[in-house]
């Protein structure tokens, strides 16, 4: 039992549902362990060979809860040579390496916005379906973060090519529906009340095939397809924990306090 997911299973079919609807399913440290946990037992699941992936309410995923105390990882004391601002990025940044470990393939249903975190959770599917309202963007740079964290700038670059991702990465703009389906970021756009539907359409005919067919071309995508990912996701952090450290994060936050523009110096 899980306290910000909801898991349902019928018939090979998984629904894992980010289930705190009232905070647009931010990710708290709370769920991001229960993620982890649930990703984490995927490799012996064998009952289930598909995941659906979707939000409750009208969001599907507004990325890390910023409201939660102590969700800002650039304080904290080194432990074992590793800042904390590090370990925090790799706790979360390991939740995209579990899912494409997972032996099962995962649709992603994607309804309003799907930010930060949100988007690196539909980016690390392996297919994404969109209701009309969706919207994803990687916020990171708006927060004075870098745009390269969680995978997304693994995955975008992958998904999208490379001039459309170094776009949506260095302005943290929304890539509505339309778009998204016109650049391969989504595979089909449909009305917001035939998502669910849609999607559970592609997940039971999925299902229906051998289970080990399905499975081997999960492996062999994955190393083929997203061989460094694992090397990827870990640069990532190490420079996103510099980001945390720097005078330029440390002004944003001044800034953002003391409502003026900021200064940045580069460094």
């Amino acid at each position: 039992m899980y306290e910000t997911l909801a898991v349902e299973r019928a018939a090979h079919l998984t629904t894992l549902t980010l289930n705190r609807p009232d905070a647009l399913n931010a990710l708290s440290r709370k769920m991001v362990d229960e993620l982890r946990d649930f990703f984490w037992k995927l490799v012996d699941d064998s009952d289930t060979r598909v995941v659906l992936l979707r939000g409750a309410g009208r969001a599907f995923c507004a990325g890390l809860d910023l409201k939660e105390a102590g969700s800002d990882a650039s304080g904290g004391a080194t432990r074992g040579g590793i800042p904390a601002s590090l370990r925090a990025q790799r706790h979360i940044a390991e939740l995209m390496m579990l899912m494409r470990r997972a032996p099962q393939p995962i649709i992603a249903a994607v309804q309003g916005a799907a930010t930060g975190g949100g988007f690196a959770l539909a980016l690390a599917s392996d297919v994404r379906i969109a209701g009309e309202s969706a919207r994803m963007n990687a916020a990171f740079i708006r927060l004075g973060l870098s745009a390269c964290d969680v995978g997304v700038s693994y995955f975008l670059p992958r998904i999208v090519g490379a001039s459309v991702a170094s776009e949506l990465l260095l302005t943290g703009d929304f890539i509505h529906a339309d778009r998204a389906l016109a650049t391969g970021l989504v595979s089909r756009v449909v009305p917001d009340a035939e998502l669910d539907a849609t999607c559970l359409a592609t997940a039971h005919e999925i299902a229906k095939l051998p289970a080990f067919t399905v499975k081997m071309f999960r492996r062999t995508l994955g190393r083929l397809a997203n061989p460094p990912v694992q090397r990827s996701i870990e640069e990532e952090a190490v420079t996103q924990s510099m980001v945390f450290a720097s005078r330029d994060y440390a002004e944003m936050k001044a800034a953002r306090a003391e409502k003026r523009d900021p200064k940045y110096r580069g460094r």
